[in-house]
Parts: C-alpha cells; sequence; structure tokens
C-alpha cells in the first residue's frame, strides 16, 4: 500500500523559513517524479512545485527563487525547502506522486504571521 505522509508544517514569521518532508512507502519512489501542492481554504489545490524522477525541477511563478524541491531516494523522501514565507503562502501543502491517479498525503499545515 502505498503511503506519503508530510511533515515540518508549522507557524512562522514572514520572511522566515521552513522545511517541509514527504515521506514515502509501499513504492520505490526513484521511479516516480513527485511534486508539491497547497490548497487554502476555499481555494483549489494548486501546484506548487515539481520534481521528476532524475531530480528535473520546475516550480510555480509565485515560489520560483523561494522555493526548492529536492528528493533522496535512499531515504525515500521529498523535501520542499521554502524561503521568504509570506502570509499568502499559509496553506495545507501537500506532496503528490505525479502520475495519473497517484497518491496524496494527508497534509501539513503553514501558516505565515506575524
Amino acid at each position: 500500500q502505498v503511503q506519503l505522509v508530510e511533515s515540518g508544517g508549522g507557524l512562522v514569521q514572514p520572511g522566515g523559513s521552513l522545511t517541509l518532508s514527504c515521506t514515502v512507502s509501499g513504492i520505490d519512489v526513484r521511479l516516480y517524479p513527485m511534486g508539491w501542492y497547497r490548497q487554502g481554504h476555499g481555494n483549489e489545490r494548486e501546484w506548487v512545485a515539481s520534481i521528476t524522477h532524475q531530480a528535473i525541477e520546475n516550480y510555480a511563478g509565485p515560489v520560483k527563487g523561494r522555493f526548492t524541491i529536492s528528493r533522496d531516494n535512499a531515504k525515500s523522501t521529498v523535501y520542499l525547502q521554502m524561503s521568504d514565507l509570506q502570509p499568502e503562502d499559509s496553506d495545507v501543502y501537500y506532496c503528490k506522486m505525479n502520475v495519473p491517479g497517484g497518491s496524496w498525503g494527508p497534509g501539513t499545515q503553514v501558516t505565515v504571521s506575524s
């Protein structure tokens, strides 16, 4: 059974940093592209960043230059390093296997507030 579990969310002041982790079990994560998404209350879930199985990275415009996605296949973990966080980055962050019908994690809350 495939399972994704996000961690690392929390409360941070504007301009601060957080690193999210997504630990994957039940599959060989090396074979899969992975992505991070976010969803705020009442909003649609939006794509944030993705990384291919060859570690090619892509970012949504609002986070480019501030967020970095990476993967450690030996640890079956995908990371999202977030810097210069702003209140508009406050959302529940999810990781996902970026394939049709790919599994989602339950999400981790990020709140940016002074």
